[in-house]
């Protein structure tokens, strides 16, 4: 099989040269799930030459992938093409399959110059863009929930523990057993991880049957945070199958189980590079409270972002830990904006609304400009 050569980019200051048999070029629908084509080695640096079309529909397909019709951007543009472009980050090797293959982050651009404008990434691009002009900078952290199943059942089963030939039957909230059984998933997904330059942190077990969550660490640059929820929900589901695993970011997989949520944690830097949240008190300073006053004002219209699709609402249960009201509370997991507890350094909120089915580039505009606009 020819192989190709390429400049590997996963971070600000990580580079080298990757070796691979296939791309695969992407850009990030307007649901969160990548979408693109295979290229073998020998086509590969159309890709990079501006030579690789889509159509431009491509980014606004429905979640299963039909084209949608009825948005008036299929037919009526007699679904023209667009350029696929990449975004400087990548190729990005799949560390979990035998070949050398890999993902190439891309944004869909116009044959008359510039971004999409329904590019996802592009509308958080412009949102940042509006932070540093008014002198700020968005720090951003995510918290990504999902469950595992069994993949070879034809209804939605819960996977078997590791290593046994029994099922699991409940959820085990912050077990170490639990982790320890899936030590080989967990421990592919880091590996993942670092290759890509995703800063995956703490990994706990739900209390869902099967679910777990990662922790990303903070990042001063929200448009990277974003990339890094979406390749991480790829990650995951390409190691689950590896492990002969399923792996959903569903909002709401099992109707009386807990559901999977998408929490962000943001401050504000100053050109200085303080923290404007910080005043020295744990209610932190008036612009962490103006700030708070904007997502709550924008939480109702938002709320198409945060759940896009029916399942999400099941989500939004009272006597759960998913908010149902706009609400804010200090070190409070019930309410929708949280003001977590800790040094005034870290003075930050937690949006807690959004579901892990959400389009993580969407959602952390909403946020952020709810914010702004605070």
């Amino acid at each position: 099989m020819q192989e190709a050569s390429f400049s590997l980019s996963v971070g600000r200051n990580h580079s080298f040269e990757v070796p691979v048999t296939a791309l695969y070029p992407v850009v990030t629908d307007i649901n969160g799930i990548f979408r693109g084509k295979r290229l073998p080695a020998q086509s590969a640096d159309k890709v990079f030459k501006g030579a690789m079309k889509l159509p431009a529909s491509t980014l606004h397909v429905d979640v299963f992938g039909r084209d949608a019709l009825e948005s008036g951007l299929v037919l009526e543009t007699g679904d023209r093409d667009g350029t696929v472009m990449p975004t400087g980050r990548g190729p990005l090797p799949l560390t979990w399959v035998d070949d050398e293959v890999s993902l190439l982050p891309c944004q869909m651009y116009l044959h008359e110059g510039g971004v999409s404008p329904i590019d996802s990434r592009a509308q958080l691009q412009a949102t940042v863009a509006r932070f540093a002009k008014a002198g700020l900078k968005p720090v951003c952290a995510t918290e990504l929930e999902f469950y595992l199943f069994d993949p070879h059942e034809t209804t939605m089963q819960p996977p078997f523990v590791p290593g046994t030939a029994s099922r699991m039957t409940a959820g085990s909230l912050y077990s170490v057993d639990l982790l320890e059984a899936f030590k080989g998933f967990t421990d592919d997904i880091y590996e993942a991880c670092a290759a890509w330059d995703v800063p995956a942190d703490a990994a706990i077990s739900e209390s869902g049957i099967g679910q777990f969550e990662v922790n990303l660490l903070h990042s001063d640059d929200a448009v990277k945070a974003a990339d890094d929820a979406a390749l991480f929900k790829f990650i995951v589901r390409g190691v689950a199958r590896k492990h002969g695993l399923g792996a959903t970011f569903m909002a709401k997989p099992y109707g009386e189980d807990a559901g999977n949520g998408f929490h962000v944690h943001a401050s504000v830097l100053d050109e200085a590079g303080s923290n404007v949240f910080d005043n020295g008190t744990d209610l932190g300073s008036p612009a962490l409270s103006s700030a708070v006053a904007g997502l709550l004002e924008a939480m109702r219209e938002s709320t198409l972002i945060f759940a896009p699709h029916l399942n999400s609402f099941r989500r939004l249960r009272e006597g759960t830990h998913a908010p149902t009201t706009a609400s804010w509370g200090m070190d409070n997991r019930t309410a929708a904006v949280r003001i977590p507890a800790g040094p005034g350094a870290a003075r930050r909120f937690e949006h807690r609304v959004s579901g892990a089915d959400a389009n993580p580039y969407l959602v952390l505009t909403s946020v952020l400009s709810a914010a702004l606009s605070g």
